[in-house]
């Protein structure tokens, strides 16, 4: 299994809708962040799936280093 790669040490705001589905990468390596678009395969990790309970923005994690994934806890203070 490979480690996950820092895509950016700041969360990504995105507008979401409630009830809608969104695919965290918890890789890294998507260019699609920080959604996925596939370029975990062969890393033996998966993405998260996250359904929104609320219209509004969501703080996903940049650094792929949250104890809450998908949301940014402030790991990337640390990094």
């Amino acid at each position: 299994m490979s480690a996950a790669v820092v895509a950016q040490k700041a969360p990504y705001p995105v507008e979401v809708k409630a009830g809608e589905s969104y695919w965290w990468c918890a890789c890294g390596r998507s260019a699609n962040q920080p959604f996925c678009d596939g370029s975990h395969t062969g890393t033996g990790i998966t993405p998260v799936e996250w359904v929104s309970d609320k219209d509004g923005k969501a703080f996903f994690c940049g650094c792929k280093a949250t104890q809450k994934p998908t949301m940014c806890d402030g790991s990337h203070k640390a990094l």
